[in-house]
């Protein structure tokens, strides 16, 4: 039974992947050039936890990566995806309840309000990496988000596309429709119980026949 819909925020609802992928990419190269896939690997972690995986041993350079990514993210283009609009205008015609779950914090989304301020008033929640607890692939953030909406987690369906996300997703319990708009179909499929190109290309029947048909 879908009770409650969980959204990631980048990759998902709004379309800011690729250029995260620009920046991340510049700090792997600068900082860990050993590491060619540093870009990729940090998606869906939340800064407390890139912080303290890769930069925990020295307080200065974390705090300068930090401001330069606050910096970037002011600037940033916060782009909403196609099907955005029309596909939770559907679930709340249906009283489904939608929420964001993102590992972003608090002062990005502030950032985002600036360009989309109407994007909010699409969710009856957001929960922010503030909220998360250990950050995805942990499945905490999905877990907290179900039970502050009032419902269990395999009672909710999660929108996903990083591999992280993903993982925490699939780990939660909840039904994962995985987005192929961060990676190709292979590597989604691995955790998803249905695939999409995108939020365009669903619809409740089409979501509610998937959930019949795996439980």
């Amino acid at each position: 039974m879908l009770k409650v819909a969980l959204f990631d925020l980048d990759g998902v609802i709004i379309d800011t992947e690729g250029q995260y992928f620009t920046f991340w990419d510049a700090i792997g190269k600068e900082y860990y050039p050993e590491l060619p896939d540093f870009a990729s690997s940090i998606k869906g972690n939340t800064l407390v936890a890139i912080r303290e995986k890769y930069f925990g041993h020295d307080a200065a350079t974390a705090d300068a990566v930090e401001a330069r990514l606050l910096e970037f993210e002011d600037s940033m283009v916060y782009s909403v995806f196609p099907g955005v609009h029309a596909f939770l205008n559907e679930l709340h015609a249906a009283g489904i309840p939608c929420a964001v779950v993102t590992s972003s914090n608090l002062q990005k989304m502030a950032s985002l309000e600036k360009q989309q301020p109407e994007l909010s008033g699409l969710f009856d929640r957001i929960f922010t990496a503030e909220d998360a607890g250990r950050g995805k692939p942990y499945p905490d953030c999905y877990l907290r988000a179900a039970e502050a909406m009032g419902t269990d987690i395999k009672d909710c369906v999660v929108f996903e596309d990083s591999i992280n996300g993903l993982k925490a997703a699939r780990s939660s319990g909840a039904f994962v429709v995985g987005l192929t708009t961060t990676h190709d179909a292979a590597t989604v499929g691995q955790w998803s119980d249905m695939m999409l190109s995108g939020l365009q290309d669903c619809h409740l029947n089409l979501l509610r026949n998937a959930l019949e048909g795996i439980r």
